[in-house]
């Protein structure tokens, strides 16, 4: 049998290049994490008296053992005139047992703390030196690095590219002396190479002017790309949606409620988007149970009145489901065919929906990612809008873009609504949101129930549960929300299986349902259904039932480990109630102990009900790279820039970023190069 062939060694530029490490300017903005203060040696006594903290010394190794008690480890005793020190590695390799030797000579760096035998450090960094060795003169960078990548190699290839680099400044004198910025070179070689004297603080903060150089830069690019993205997405063509007609005022005028200032201001902006001759791309960004969706449909009402087809697809098949019954219900009875479409249909239904949607003779066409398939083709497509826009990435929000309308002369892009039930914070939408209009919907509608918000310690269940019969008993309906459909080795927690049969067998005279992400959809549809007939008291449910369903009579949310959901999270569960006239109330049922960012969670989610400063606060815990899902494909844009820290930054780079734009495109070309490189296409949806 032969033997099996060996993977060839991955070269050291592939292991760069999967770091994003592919050119100069790649190299020289790949900036340390972290340094090392490798300057000053002490003696080992000195170093004893500094306490807990990092030091560096310098020894002859007088004996080094393998030991196997209390478990396998390399014992390394090392002296100088002042005293001795043990350096202890419990993960080792042979080939460092033979190179640290009695007689050896080594610096070593790393926390000194007093064991049972006298000081020691465990797993130092270290190296073998001759007597007389120079010191560092600069603080040593440590970057970030993948698997095979040693620090040294790093500092030899990024020493390398800042030899070969154009260190031409983007920014000129004046506009640097303006805004008291450093020189780009002088900051970039200073962060690589800080001299001894350098405020260390200053550099691990973040805050020394060569960080505030890179930071700005970063977020000047991201303007810059964000707004030429505006500016090219205002040349393309899109037909206008003029017509605000008979469908439009029957839809309004069958409505059982008025528009909220709030509903009006933001209508009459998208109503204005869509006159024009280029495709609106804007945000409509509301709280829970704001009235997005009548606005949503709406607008769908204005392309039908233009002689247009509209589109709303949603992230799951309940969501998309509660879009096709609320807006269905109000546009069927005005004539509007409306066709559904999601990828649980049977083949032939399919075949049907799409032969509706090619021929034109849908006008508005509700679904989930089943809409973006190949086969679905549109006659005249006017209107996309996408609900939870964060749900989808790039990519299948373009695809169902670029299905446009056609005519013989060209192809038109559809106007773009996205609706969002998390409130963006200011600093958000003036960085990674820079390239859309934004409208809120900042008031809730008249009516809506203040929900009172408990957390709740585990060992309280039992009196949970007879809250929930109690409520029950009033004729009130509950939902009963756990994180994982299975049980986890990893997370010990209670399942939404398990939990429904102790709940049917703790409460026998309740009908208590059961749904989760891996039901087939008809199941999931008819446990709603029952629900939604009020035939169902309680809903075991998974987050499935997150955003979208509305059920006026359900007044009591049970959130099981609620601290293991983000603030978002918990925000959206909480408003599926508090939908009716009945008092409502969330209870967040949390293990002990909680951790600090748990607390702080379940702290905010008793302190208001507000969701944009539920945003805000969700920010500052969570940083914007999650709270940005998949907006940005994944990448993050901002790699120094803190947006709640460097807000004074985003103001200067967003007024630099409008006036390069008009008045000088060659800087704007120069400085998205150095910082985005290839990267810029991946902005524009």
């Amino acid at each position: 049998m032969p033997a099996p062939k060996r993977k060839p060694p991955v070269k050291s530029e592939d292991k760069l290049a999967k770091l994003g490490l592919r050119t100069d300017i790649d190299l020289a903005l790949h900036l340390p994490a972290r340094y090392e203060d490798e300057t000053e040696v002490l003696s080992i006594a000195q170093a004893a008296m500094r306490g807990m903290q990092t030091v560096q010394v310098e020894g002859i190794i007088t004996q080094s053992d393998v030991q196997f008690r209390p478990r396998r480890q390399l014992v390394v005793t090392m002296a100088d005139d002042s005293g001795q020190l043990v350096l202890r590695f419990l993960n080792f390799y042979g080939s460092q047992a033979t190179q640290l030797a009695a007689g050896v000579r080594i610096r070593a760096r790393g926390e000194l703390r007093h064991g049972f035998f006298g000081a020691e450090m465990v797993h130092p960094a270290y190296k073998v030196v001759l007597e007389g060795a120079p010191l560092p003169t600069a603080l040593t960078p440590v970057y970030p690095a993948g698997e095979g990548l040693s620090q040294a190699y790093l500092r030899k290839a990024i020493g390398a590219a800042l030899a070969r680099l154009d260190w031409r400044d983007t920014l000129s004198d004046g506009i640097r002396a303006a805004l008291h910025l450093e020189p780009f070179e002088a900051s970039v070689r200073l962060l690589h190479n800080p001299p001894a004297d350098v405020d260390e603080h200053a550099l691990i903060e973040r805050t020394h002017p060569a960080w505030v150089r890179m930071k700005f830069d970063e977020l000047l690019a991201q303007q810059l790309s964000l707004k030429r993205a505006q500016i090219a997405r205002r040349a393309r063509t899109a037909e206008p949606l003029p017509a605000i007609g008979a469908l439009s005022h029957a839809f309004l005028a069958q409505l059982p409620f008025t528009l909220t200032a709030a509903q009006q201001r933001v209508l009459e902006e998208i109503r204005a988007d869509l006159l024009h001759a280029f495709p609106m791309q804007r945000l409509l960004q509301g709280d829970v149970g704001s009235g997005k969706t009548v606005i949503a449909a709406l607008a769908a009402a204005q392309a039908i009145d233009s002689g247009f087809q509209a589109v709303l697809m949603a992230p799951t098949e309940i969501l998309a489901d509660q879009h096709f019954r609320k807006i269905g219900a109000w546009m069927a009875p005005l004539g509007v065919e409306v066709a559904w479409l999601t990828g649980s249909l049977k083949k032939k239904e399919k075949t049907e929906a799409t032969a509706r949607i090619a021929s034109g003779q849908a006008q508005l066409i509700i679904g989930t990612h089943a809409l973006i398939q190949d086969t679905v083709q549109f006659t005249r497509l006017g209107l996309v809008i996408v609900d939870e826009q964060h749900r989808f990435g790039v990519g299948q929000r373009l695809a169902l873009r670029n299905k446009g309308a056609r005519n013989d002369a060209y192809e038109s892009v559809p106007h773009q609504l996205m609706m969002s039930a998390t409130p963006i914070p200011r600093t958000l939408a003036m960085t990674y949101y820079a390239d859309l209009e934004i409208s809120a919907i900042d008031e809730l509608p008249p009516g809506r129930t203040p929900v009172l918000t408990r957390s709740i310690d585990q060992n309280r269940r039992d009196q949970v549960i007879e809250r929930v019969h109690a409520a029950a008993l009033e004729g009130r309906q509950a939902y009963w929300v756990c994180p994982l459909i299975e049980e986890s080795e990893a997370l010990q927690l209670q399942t939404a299986v398990d939990t429904h049969a102790l709940l049917a067998q703790a409460l026998p005279d309740l009908r208590v349902g059961l749904v989760h992400g891996r039901l087939k959809q008809q199941e999931k549809q008819a446990v709603m259904e029952a629900f939604v007939r009020g035939e169902t008291h309680l809903l075991v449910a998974t987050t499935v039932i997150e955003v979208g369903v509305d059920v006026p009579n359900a007044s009591l949310m049970v959130i099981e480990h609620a601290e293991r959901f983000g603030l978002s999270q918990l925000h959206q569960l909480r408003g599926r109630v508090g939908r009716g006239a009945a008092a409502s109330a969330c209870l967040l049922l949390y293990q002990s102990p909680l951790g600090g960012v748990a607390k702080q969670r379940l702290m905010t989610m008793r302190a208001t009900t507000d969701g944009f400063e539920i945003a805000r606060r969700d920010l500052e815990i969570r940083g914007p790279g999650e709270f940005l899902g998949a907006r940005q494909s994944g990448e993050a844009l901002l790699r120094f820039a803190d947006l709640a820290a460097d807000q004074w930054l985003v103001d200067q780079a967003r007024t630099l970023a409008q006036q390069l734009l008009r008045d000088d495109p060659a800087t704007v070309d120069a400085h998205l190069a150095r910082w985005l490189g290839g990267r810029e296409e991946f902005l524009k949806v």
